[in-house]
C-alpha cells in the first residue's frame, strides 16, 4: 500500500513498483484506513507530511490496532535529519526512505523488509508450534497424574472428567454475564479447565486407609484429609519450577489449595474469606461440591439434582461467593445434562 497526498509522488512510486508488486494507492491516511477495512497489505509505504492526518499520527493508530499492528511500515519523507528519522522509528516504522525515490534502492529496501517479515512470521509459527507441543506433553503428564489420583481414590471415579465439564459451563456463563470481567479477561478458559484436573492431586499423599474408609472420618482423620489441599499445592509448585506454561500451573496450584475454602472464612486449609480466596478456587468449589453431592460415597447416599442445587443455594454467602451462585443457578440444567451423560451413581 502506497500512501502519499502528492499525486506526482504517488504515480512515480506506483510506476517504480508496478512490475514487481500489486500496488494499492491512497492519497490520504483516511483513505488508507478505509482500504485497510477491506484488505491487509504485506507492507505500507507511508508519507510523513500529509494534510489533516500525517504519517506519525497514522502509524500510532496502526500500531494500536491488533489487526494492523503487525504490518511493516516504511516512512516516505523529504526530511533527511536524524531527529525526524529517529522519531519515526521510535513509533514503530521499520525504515525511512527519502524522496525523490531511487527506484533500485526503493525496490531493494522493500524486498529486504518483506523477506525479514516472512522470516519473522515463520519463526513465530515455529515457536508457537513448539510451545503447543510442550503444552500438550505437559497436559498428558497432568492427565496421567490425575488418573493416578482417581485410581487411588476409586470411590470418586469420573469425578475429574465431570468437574472439568461443570467448570467449563460455569466459565462460559461467567464470561457471558461479564462477572469478574477484569480478572477473567486475562484468562484462557481452555487452560483453566485443563488445570482443574489437578485440584485433588494432593490426595496421592493421603493414606489409603483414609481415602477408602467405609463410614465417616474421625475428627483427627478429617484434619489429616484436609491437608490434601496443601500437599497438592506443594506438588504443583515442584512441577512449576521445572516446566513452561506457568499460567497453566498457577491456575492449578490455586485450585488445589483453595477449592475447599468458604466465602465466610470457615473453610480450609487457611480459613480464607471472601475475595481473598482465589477466583479459581471459588469457581472450582461449585463443580466439586455439586459432584460430591450427587455421587455415591462410602459415608452417604447420593442426593438428587434438585436436592443438590438446593443445598448449594443455601450456601449463599457462607460457603459460596454470592455472585458466582447466580452464575451456577443459571446453568443447573446443563449440570444435570452432564451428570446424566457421565452416569455417576445416584438418582435424579
Amino acid at each position: 500500500m502506497l500512501v502519499d497526498d502528492n499525486l506526482t509522488n504517488l504515480n512515480v512510486g506506483k510506476n517504480a513498483l508496478l512490475e514487481h508488486y500489486d500496488i494499492l494507492p491512497a492519497t490520504s491516511a483516511e483513505k488508507m484506513f478505509k482500504l485497510l477495512g477491506r484488505v491487509t497489505p504485506d507492507l505500507i509505504l507511508l508519507d510523513v507530511e500529509m494534510p489533516e492526518m500525517g504519517g506519525y499520527e497514522a502509524i500510532k493508530i496502526l500500531k494500536s490496532n491488533p489487526e494492523t499492528a503487525f504490518i511493516p511500515v516504511i516512512f516516505l519523507t523529504a526530511m533527511i535529519d536524524q531527529e525526524s528519522e529517529l522519531a519515526g522509528l521510535s513509533l514503530g516504522a521499520v525504515d525511512y526512505i527519502t524522496k525523490p525515490f531511487v527506484q533500485t534502492l526503493l525496490l531493494k529496501r522493500i524486498e529486504l523488509h518483506l523477506q525479514l517479515e516472512d522470516y519473522n512470521h515463520n519463526l513465530k509459527n515455529m515457536v508457537e508450534e513448539k510451545t503447543k507441543t510442550i503444552l500438550e506433553m505437559q497436559n498428558a503428564v497432568f492427565e496421567l497424574l490425575a488418573e493416578v489420583v482417581e485410581y487411588k481414590d476409586d470411590v470418586t471415579g469420573g469425578h475429574i472428567s465431570r468437574t472439568q465439564k461443570y467448570l467449563r459451563i460455569m466459565l462460559d456463563e461467567l464470561i457471558r454475564r461479564s462477572i469478574y470481567s477484569e480478572e477473567v479477561s486475562a484468562w484462557d478458559p481452555r487452560l483453566i479447565v485443563l488445570s482443574s484436573q489437578l485440584h485433588d492431586v494432593g490426595k496421592v499423599a493421603i493414606k489409603d486407609s483414609l481415602l477408602l474408609k467405609e463410614g465417616k472420618l474421625t475428627d483427627e482423620e478429617f484434619e489429616e484429609m484436609k491437608k490434601h489441599t496443601i500437599y497438592g499445592a506443594k506438588i504443583i509448585e515442584k512441577i512449576e519450577s521445572n516446566t513452561t506454561g506457568r499460567q497453566f500451573i498457577e491456575h492449578a496450584r490455586l485450585m488445589a489449595l483453595t477449592h475447599h475454602e468458604k466465602w465466610d472464612g470457615t473453610g480450609y486449609p487457611y480459613g480464607l474469606k471472601g475475595e481473598s480466596i482465589s477466583l479459581e478456587g471459588r469457581l472450582m468449589a461449585f463443580a466439586d461440591v455439586y459432584d460430591a453431592l450427587v455421587s455415591t460415597r462410602p459415608y452417604k447416599a447420593p442426593f438428587s439434582h434438585p436436592e443438590a442445587v438446593d443445598i448449594i443455594r443455601q450456601g449463599q454467602g457462607t460457603h459460596f461467593d454470592p455472585a458466582l451462585l447466580e452464575v451456577f443457578l443459571a446453568v443447573t440444567d446443563k449440570f444435570l445434562e452432564i451428570r446424566r451423560d457421565e452416569r455417576p451413581s445416584g438418582k435424579d
